[in-house]
């Protein structure tokens, strides 16, 4: 049954890539909606069987072939579910279902062949994706590792015509093959170390050990080369740069990508491994260091990109931050509990933005926008909510779970952390409503010519945004906590993938009712700061970003990242490549090597052609010299 879960989006790949173009859209489309949502309902139904065990032996194992056997290395491919990926296959067949419809409208425009082609990337990324969660060890979860980040590549560089997409798509797979470096690494490190690759063995050898709190030894620079290759997949200080740039693909592929699969694979690696990372404090503080530093920054830039899909992309950064200061403090299922609410309504704004784009003819420049409320009705509401959401407003999904990983930091003893965390959440919600303001508020002359809407989003992309705008609302219910009158029943249901963090209950309701009082005046004191900016002081903003020019540009520029990176880094491996190991080292030394044998061997056909005169006298003295030659030496002997 576990096996049905990836294959059937492999076969609709499989179909859509063989015959698509001959199928035509409707069917196209109907093929690669069906496969993913056959693979939602199994994962239903291995959802449903996995609640019917015992919590101590919550697990279904399916062992489909033996892969590779070497002495005593033995590695199967086995796919294994258990709560935390149930949780995943259930996002990932899920909302991958509801962008699968939404797609089948948003890229009605295209011809049948590269619809067909969307759509078979669309699967077969899917089906990596699923490959990824439901690996029982290192080699299987690598297989869908590095199989979505070929499918990003292929579905960010979807228009391949344009430059700049084509560009996008390099990006991303270069950047994430640094960070596979560090990943395999680890991955190789933790066999020698333990023996095995198998999750669960791993699990048990480190448990077995002391963890190390005073030095930094094995454990510890496995669990960092392990994070080196989440900071790629998850886009995370230093490795976030590709992720913005990704916004070339469809819209739906940023949905996809950016909500749902690829960027929560590091998380979910992470998780995975909690035991290993708990047996290593020390890597543990960096990943919370490096995820609060990555919200904190990337919400600044959102807050003053002018691109639609670019402030929702640093969003998305920012959100994984916080999954990794989570994952960071120990707080693991408080970190798969945000992965699991900020896949409904950041697919929901993604979906939604691309239903404003698609409304505007690919206008995606807020400053060309506004007035767009009683236009697209549906598109609005539904967005609303995915902001609200995001923002942390009591009642949504994200207020449940971004307060889950305030408190716990908090509750940690990581106070500077946490204060970090709840000024990226007053980012968060001061940048998400300038983006509703300006999109949707105000007066089309405000912002340039609005006009020519083609109207709300069709039955397809409507039904997926109301979909997701519910979920935005209802999902984080399920983690309702104890101070709330809720059994925390996200946490208990994850508990045997890793230990619960320890709590004092007593103390820990007030405290934790009182900071989701401050988390809840932060989101609104956001709010009102976008308000009083975008909605009803325009022009205060622009007063604002004209005396402090030097940071509005800087961060505009988003802090010229791209261009250290491109000084120190490319252009010196350029000019190195260029000038140093093509033109001397390829050119001569290599180039030189071959072409000169080549010569060589010319020039001695040369010298033998010239021996070939035709002349029958000439040989005879050959033949005469030869023989005397012959005659001389063993003579001489």
């Amino acid at each position: 049954m576990l096996l049905l879960i990836p294959l059937l989006p492999f076969l609709g790949f499989l179909v859509n890539a063989s015959f698509g173009r001959r199928l035509g859209k409707a069917a196209s489309g109907a093929v690669a909606c069906g496969a993913m949502l056959a693979s939602f309902a199994v994962a239903l139904i291995a959802f449903v069987r996995l609640l019917s065990l015992e919590p101590v032996s919550r697990a279904i194992s399916n062992a489909v072939f033996t892969w590779i056997t070497s002495g005593d290395f033995t590695a199967s491919f086995t796919l294994r579910v258990d709560p935390l990926s149930a949780v995943m296959i259930l996002i990932v067949t899920g909302i991958g279902s509801l962008i699968h419809i939404y797609s089948t409208a948003y890229m009605h425009e295209e011809s049948d062949a590269e619809y067909a082609r969307y759509f078979s990337y669309l699967n077969l990324f899917a089906a990596f994706m699923l490959v990824l969660v439901l690996g029982s060890n290192f080699l299987v979860l690598f297989v869908g590792w590095e199989g979505v980040g070929l499918c990003s590549y292929l579905l960010i560089g979807f228009w391949y015509q344009k430059k700049s997409a084509s560009d996008a798509g390099k990006k991303a797979f270069i950047v994430n093959r640094i960070g596979d470096f560090g990943f395999v690494l680890g991955v190789l490190l933790a066999f020698v170390r333990f023996g095995s690759i198998d999750f669960q063995e791993i699990a048990r050898g480190a448990s077995t050990m002391s963890p190390e709190t005073t030095t930094f030894g094995t454990v510890s620079m496995i669990a960092l080369l392990l994070f080196v290759g989440a900071t790629g997949k998850s886009a995370q200080i230093p490795l976030y740069i590709w992720l913005p740039d990704a916004m070339e693909g469809p819209t739906p592929v940023s949905a996809l990508i950016h909500a749902a699969t690829m960027v929560t694979a590091g998380v979910y690696m992470i998780g995975r491994n909690a035991v290993l990372f708990g047996h290593a404090p020390q890597t543990l503080l960096v990943v919370g260091v490096v995820g609060t530093a990555t919200a904190l920054m990337a919400g600044t830039i959102g807050l003053v990109q002018n691109d639609i899909k670019r402030v929702l992309a640093y969003s998305t950064v920012s959100q994984l931050g916080y999954m990794f200061l989570a994952m960071g403090v120990g707080a693991y299922a408080a970190g798969i509990f945000h992965l699991y609410t900020h896949a409904f309504f950041k697919a929901l704004l993604f979906l939604g933005s691309g239903a404003v784009i698609h409304a505007l003819a690919g206008e995606q420049d807020l400053r060309r926008m506004g007035g767009l409320k009683n236009q697209l009705p549906i598109t609005y509401w539904t967005f609303v909510v995915g902001a609200l959401a995001i923002a942390g407003v009591p009642g949504l999904a994200g207020f449940f779970s971004k307060d889950e990983i305030l408190f716990r930091t908090f509750a940690g003893g990581h106070t500077i952390l946490w204060i970090v965390g709840l000024l990226t959440s007053l980012l968060t919600a001061t940048y998400m409503f300038r983006l509703v303001f300006l999109a949707f508020h105000g007066r089309h002359s405000d912002h340039g010519d609005s006009h020519g809407v083609h109207g709300d989003a069709p039955p397809a992309m409507a039904l997926a945004l109301v979909v997701l705008a519910a979920g935005s609302v209802v999902a984080g219910y399920v983690g309702l906590p104890e101070a709330l009158g809720g059994g925390d029943w996200f946490a208990k249901f994850l508990e045997p993938s890793f230990a619960p963090q320890p709590v004092e209950e007593a103390a820990a309701h007030g405290v934790e009712l009182t900071l989701m009082l401050v988390s809840s005046l932060i989101a609104v004191a956001g709010i009102t700061i976008a308000m009083y900016f975008f909605l009803k002081n325009r022009r205060a903003a622009d007063r604002v970003a004209e005396r402090f020019a030097g940071a509005y540009r800087v961060l505009l520029n988003k802090y010229y990242v791209d261009e250290i990176y491109d000084a120190v880094i490319v252009q010196p491996i350029r000019i190195v490549s260029e000038g140093a190991l093509w033109k001397v080292v390829d050119a001569r030394v290599i180039d030189g090597a071959v072409n000169g044998v080549g010569e060589s061997v010319a020039g001695m056909a040369e010298l033998l052609r010239r021996l070939q005169t035709g002349s029958v006298r000439t040989y005879a003295a050959s033949v005469f010299l030869g023989v005397v030659l012959i005659l001389g030496y063993y003579l001489s002997r």
